[in-house]
């Protein structure tokens, strides 16, 4: 494949992705009368998960967003009993985050939510484009990690 034509994969690839997302996130359903989850406390909660005992600091770093912007999501998320706040004891100023089982069972519920329309959108597909879908996987991860390292 020449580069012009490699960069017109990429570039119809990122727009592919980026409407993908917007859409899953459009029709997951709400889940058992919580109703929607800002994005910005899902990908806190995860974030968490991924980080026990991160600061808000990291945190934000971790994601690309602004400490303000954490910190009010850290504090829907603290109201919900999903995470909750240690202060350290040589240092009242640092405090790390950790997820509850609340918390887990959230992120678990979230990601059944998600992948449910993801899910039946695959099920009208042939094996070859499933297959397909399967061997990118790995090039996708490695594309979210290397954007998630350059922030």
């Amino acid at each position: 494949m020449a580069d012009d034509e490699r960069d017109a994969v990429r570039q119809d690839l990122a727009v592919t992705l980026r409407e993908l997302a917007w859409t899953i996130h459009r029709k997951a359903p709400d889940r058992a009368g919580v109703g929607p989850i800002p994005t910005t406390e899902i990908a806190l909660l995860k974030q968490i998960i991924d980080h026990p005992g991160a600061t808000v600091g990291e945190l934000a770093q971790g994601l690309g967003l602004r400490q303000p912007n954490v910190s009010a999501a850290l504090r829907a998320l603290l109201g919900r009993g999903l995470v909750e706040r240690h202060q350290s004891p040589s240092d009242r100023r640092i405090a790390s985050i950790f997820v509850t089982d609340a918390g887990v069972a959230e992120h678990q519920e979230i990601s059944t939510a998600w992948a449910t329309p993801v899910h039946a959108a695959m099920a009208d597909l042939d094996a070859a484009d499933v297959d397909a879908l399967a061997a990118a996987a790995g090039a996708l991860d490695a594309v979210l990690r290397r954007l998630r390292a350059a922030d």
